[in-house]
């Protein structure tokens, strides 16, 4: 069973290392953010936070640490690309004029957050279930960049795929644990994770079509 576990946590990890990975790629490449901007604000607290508390608090240097300060240095990246090409993509002359304060209030927002759910239910509670209400908020953001963008610009089958069987992977050893919260959570993640693979599997067979006439 423990090397089940292992299997599951390491999957998990790669996955989400593959998310970040290509959301830097095809950020630069495509002059654009692959991340929505709450999505990115909770992902950049969650692993910044708790990198912090696994290594300095806990003073553990194990796997999800290694995994938090990983990633959290990844979503550095990603915040670049938000700043370097995001505003180019707000429509009216107010948003466009309050890009950054927005942008850093959102990233506050998010801290606090974060920060509230270690305060009140403790370093490991608090991971674990901001982890998966977050993942929630991701999938919807996701699904609503598709809709606003009309389009699969900054979005990739590989962030689509890799997201989902992130999430999926600590689900199943939620379900093993017997933990009702991660097993309802992670099942809502997965259903619309789904939805968006489906969905933005459509747009870009619309976009091969039109290309192709």
């Amino acid at each position: 069973m423990q090397i089940i576990i292992s299997l599951l946590i390491v999957a998990s990890g790669i996955c989400w290392s593959v998310v970040y990975i290509d959301s830097i790629r095809t950020g630069f490449r495509q002059k654009t953010y692959c991340m929505p901007l709450f999505a990115l604000g909770l992902n950049i607290a969650w692993e910044g936070i708790y990198a912090y508390t696994d290594l300095f608090v806990r003073k553990s240097i194990g796997a999800q640490a290694i995994a938090n300060t990983c990633w959290f240095l990844l979503d550095i990246f990603i915040v670049v690309t938000w700043f370097r090409f995001a505003q180019e993509e707000f429509d009216s002359p107010l948003a466009k004029k309050w890009f950054v304060p927005w942008t850093v209030l959102v990233l506050f927002i998010c801290f606090v957050l974060q920060i509230l759910f270690l305060v009140q239910f403790g370093d490991v509670e608090g991971e674990k279930y901001s982890a998966y209400l977050q993942n929630v908020a991701m999938s919807i953001a996701y699904l609503y960049m598709l809709n606003s963008r009309k389009s699969s610009r900054g979005q990739t089958m590989t962030i689509a795929v890799c997201k989902c069987i992130g999430t999926l992977t600590p689900t199943i050893y939620g379900a093993i644990e017997g933990n009702i919260f991660i097993i309802v959570t992670g099942i809502i993640c997965f259903v619309l994770d789904v939805m968006y693979i489906g969905f933005l599997r459509e747009v870009k067979r619309t976009e091969q079509a039109k290309a192709a006439v």
